[in-house]
This record gives structure tokens, C-alpha cells and sequence, in this order.
């Protein structure tokens, strides 16, 4: 196997259970290595936010950095921009992907994100 690319995902956190398809596809898929996402158990956040769990615990400033130091190492940034949505640090992570040339994907303009929007139409039908 070549070097694979890096592919680091940008998003809310809202939008944790869409990312983590979106990384599982991009390595099953794309034989890619994807950074940037924290799958925890229900248990972790027990008591806390759904969301913005970085605010939460005093670490959204580090954490912030750290995803910069990703796309540095990255060959290019998949941004999921679920229904039109960027949050103002996902903004910073584009414009800084941006300002270094590294390539950007969009959610909503990709195989990828028809794929997960598929899997989801697919899923709201079972319900």
C-alpha cells in the first residue's frame, strides 16, 4: 500500500454521529487515514452537554489548537457542512486549511456526504 492521505474532518459537534460515518466511509472507502474525531462512550458525558463538550470542561482553546496541528499534518480537510451549517470554529479550521493550500471537501458537494445522507434517509424510514 502507497502512503494514504490525510484526511482531517471539520464540523460541529453537533454532528458527531454524522463525522464518525464520514470518517468510517472516507478510510473503508477512500483507504485514507482520518484524524480529528472523539467517539465516547454514553457513559463519559453522562450529566453533560450533548454538544460543545470541549466548552464544557475549559478545553475548547487547547483542543482548537491541537485541530490546527492536524491539518497541518493533513493532505486535506472534509468539511461537514450538515444542512448549510458552519460554526465559527469550523470557519477558522477552513481559513486556516485555506491559507496553507490544503485541499478542501464539503459535505454537501461529495460522494461521501450522498452517502451518509442515503444512509440516513434510509434509517428515518425504518423509525
Amino acid at each position: 500500500m502507497d502512503k494514504p492521505k490525510i484526511v482531517v474532518i471539520c464540523g460541529s459537534s453537533k454532528f458527531c454521529d454524522i463525522m464518525a460515518v464520514c470518517a468510517w466511509l472516507i478510510e473503508r472507502d477512500e483507504k485514507a487515514i482520518v484524524m480529528s474525531l472523539h467517539l465516547l462512550p454514553w457513559w463519559y458525558s453522562d450529566n453533560l452537554p450533548p454538544s460543545h463538550l470541549a466548552e464544557h470542561e475549559g478545553v475548547a482553546e487547547v483542543m482548537d489548537e491541537l485541530h490546527l496541528k492536524k491539518i497541518d499534518l493533513a493532505d486535506e480537510i472534509f468539511v461537514v457542512n450538515f444542512c448549510g451549517y458552519i460554526g465559527e470554529s469550523t470557519s477558522r479550521k477552513i481559513k486556516y486549511a485555506n491559507n496553507r493550500n490544503i485541499y478542501t471537501r464539503w459535505f454537501n458537494n461529495d460522494p461521501i456526504g450522498e452517502k451518509v445522507k442515503d444512509l440516513l434517509l434510509k434509517a428515518s424510514k425504518r423509525k
